[in-house]
């Protein structure tokens, strides 16, 4: 009995270290996926549609959390593929080269065990290195055309550009707050929601605030170089903004609109435009128009209340039942892309898109 305690015992310090939990019916597919972060809250959103899906299905799984580390998730996928997993689904750590990405295809295809990538894209020659491969994802410029398309619309609204550009010189001065150096979905948000604007404007209206940090190593395009580097946190992007507002103002015209790669950096800009009275739900409070990109349940509340502005749907469930549906595919014994003739996917690689939308709340 102490011998099997033992065991148990190790078992659990195992599951510990590596960051992992299971579920599901034991089968002939067993699952392992691969989360980049369990604290993005995105992430968390297909994490529990994927799970669900699974279950559903009865299909046997183990999930593991890199926690950002991808020294750690490449040990987590060596131990799965020797502890006989037979279909690895990854959400890359490191998207700026195909190193990471690549060395986990070929510990893969020396198994012969089918490699689905999603949410952080990796490169085509990734993808068409290895015919059992594929990516489930978005397009990384989509969103931040969206975005583009959404703040232009609400300027346009009746008395909104009069009523947002504080100092009353015709443009408006943005914050933006950047995901990922290196992250294809965060340069795309950044660089084409700002000049998506511009052009349904016909003019340069939107142009950036004093208040962001200009980074010489980012493309000079009038837009990339200027941001806030939030990396995708709403911790990081309340204490950027917190420093921000030590020094620029958002009643003279300094910061006159907030624009996030994502929603958690959106919500930690309002947190501490809170703590100076903006954007706090009250009909009569301050108010600076905030975007942000996934849709998350956090950003829909803050958008019902006032909070917040707008955001681009990135659809998690979406997400989860294409994985799932190629998970099916390799548990059914067919080609990973067999039959998916229903979603898009991309001429000449394995990449299926799963589309964004608008999202306002009305």
């Amino acid at each position: 009995m102490k011998k099997t305690l033992a065991v148990v015992m190790v078992l659990a310090m195992a599951l510990t270290l590596f960051g992992c939990s299971t579920g599901g019916t034991k089968g002939e597919l067993n699952v392992s996926v691969f989360f980049y972060d369990y604290s993005d809250t995105y992430i968390g959103s297909v994490r529990a549609a994927m799970e669900e899906g699974l279950k559903a299905d009865s299909i046997a799984y183990t999930f593991y959390d890199a926690a950002s580390d991808q020294s750690k998730q490449t040990t987590q996928v060596e131990t799965a593929l020797t502890q006989g997993s037979n279909l690895l689904i990854v959400n890359i750590v490191t998207t700026g080269s195909d190193e990471a990405a690549q060395n986990i295809v070929d510990a893969a295809k020396a198994k012969g065990v089918p490699v689905i990538f999603f949410n952080r894209e990796v490169s085509d020659s990734v993808v068409n290195s290895y015919e059992k491969c594929c990516f489930v994802g978005t397009d990384a410029d989509e969103a931040g055309y969206m975005q583009g398309q959404m703040i232009y619309d609400f300027l346009k609204a009746e008395g909104n550009m009069a009523k947002y550009d504080l100092n009353g010189d015709g443009k408006i001065n943005y914050v933006m707050f950047r995901g990922e150096l290196g992250n294809a979905e965060a340069f795309g948000r950044t660089l084409y929601s700002v000049s998506n604007a511009n052009t349904l404007f016909g003019s340069t209206v939107l142009v950036p605030s004093a208040a962001n940090q200009t980074d010489a190593t980012q493309p000079d395009d009038g837009v990339s170089p200027y941001y806030l580097y939030g990396n995708w946190s709403a911790a990081n992007a309340k204490n950027l903004m917190d420093t921000a507002l030590t020094t620029y103002s958002l009643t003279n015209g300094d910061i006159e609109i907030i624009i996030a790669n994502n929603d958690d950096q959106a919500l930690g800009a309002i947190e501490s435009m809170n703590e100076k009275g903006f954007n706090t739900g009250d009909a009569a409070a301050s108010y600076i128009p905030v975007f942000g990109v996934d849709a998350t349940a956090v950003a829909q509340d803050a958008i019902a209340n006032g909070k917040m502005t707008g955001t681009i749907k990135q659809d998690a469930a979406g997400m989860a039942n294409g994985i799932i549906f190629l998970a099916k595919n390799i548990g059914a014994g067919k080609d990973l892309m067999a039959d998916t003739g229903s979603f898009n996917v991309d001429e000449g690689v394995a990449k299926i898109r799963i589309p964004y939308a608008i999202f306002t709340g009305k």
